[in-house]
């Protein structure tokens, strides 16, 4: 007998949490944003938006959420500092099953995705980092901290290795920092020009790849609901197309979609980041994971 969909939250469906294979973790965490706001707001707008998903993949011919999907409560961050949040998260996530389960993590701002790493660092300790995002993200600290949005990267790269892609906007610094590391950078004035972009992509990954989406990846006519949209980003099939070519070549281990800033009268991003999420799952799915 089929699961009873549960339309009442995301993907949630009459399956015990041990017998999901997906699970979903909701962290509506804001604290260093530095444009548009609201993406404390992210995860349950993506909620929201999940059901209103049909169930069956056309593309794949399957309804993935037969694996079991279920979501978890969301983290809490109504009191405490900003280093008290981020290891907070840490702690969450480190208690879950991420070697058994594919977590997907919403965000909240790009910041979540350091202790998120970390936890999963100690449990794969050789894995690459695929940044999907707009920005480099690897300023050493900005705005007075080193858990800014913004540092996120410059946090995870002596943790594990890190392919960026859909790069136009960074400080000479950060592009400094990029040669001299040898940080594979996709920037997206070269990806327009080369149809191999995603197979070399994947080449420069290892074999576990923590994937994280930052939502202003897309371009801003895809995705307009982001707190730092920037012009000419990714298109959804440059994106999905590259999953499913990670996925299909790689053991991608979990993922994170962050940076939603639900935009009033308008659910265009916030459904995109719902049929994302389904879309990892559905091509995990068909792999026989």
């Amino acid at each position: 007998m089929k699961p009873i969909p549960d339309r009442n939250s995301f993907l949630k469906y009459m399956v015990p949490v041990e017998d999901a294979r997906f699970l979903i973790l909701p962290v509506p965490y804001e604290q260093t944003t530095s444009y548009g706001k609201g993406t404390k707001d992210g995860p349950d707008a993506i909620i929201k938006a999940s059901r209103y998903l049909e169930l069956f993949d056309e593309d794949l011919d399957t309804e993935p959420y037969l694996k079991g999907i279920y979501t978890l409560a969301p983290i809490n961050f109504e009191k405490g500092s900003l280093e008290t949040s981020i290891e907070k998260i840490y702690k969450e996530v480190k208690a879950l099953p991420i070697k058994d389960k594919f977590l997907i993590s919403l965000g909240g701002e790009h910041s979540i995705t350091y202790p998120i790493v970390r936890a999963y660092h100690e449990q794969f300790h050789s894995m690459t980092v695929l940044q999907i995002d707009a920005h480099s993200d690897l300023r050493e600290e900005y705005e007075g901290t080193i858990y800014s949005h913004g540092s996120v990267m410059a946090r995870i790269k002596d943790m594990a290795g890190i392919v960026q892609v859909g790069i136009r906007s960074q400080t000479k610094a950060e592009y400094d920092l990029i040669r001299q590391r040898g940080i594979h950078t996709f920037y997206m004035h070269t990806i327009r020009r080369d149809s191999l972009w995603k197979e070399h992509v994947v080449e420069a990954l290892g074999d576990h790849v923590y994937l994280t989406i930052d939502l202003d990846g897309f371009d801003p006519s895809a995705a307009p609901g982001v707190g730092t949209p920037e012009p000419w980003g990714l298109s959804w099939y440059d994106v999905i197309d590259l999953v499913k070519l990670v996925i299909e070549r790689r053991h991608l281990i979990g993922s994170d979609i962050v940076e939603l800033a639900p935009v009033p009268l308008s659910v265009t991003t916030d459904f995109l980041a719902a049929k994302l999420a389904y879309k990892i799952m559905g091509y995990i799915a068909a792999q026989g994971g």
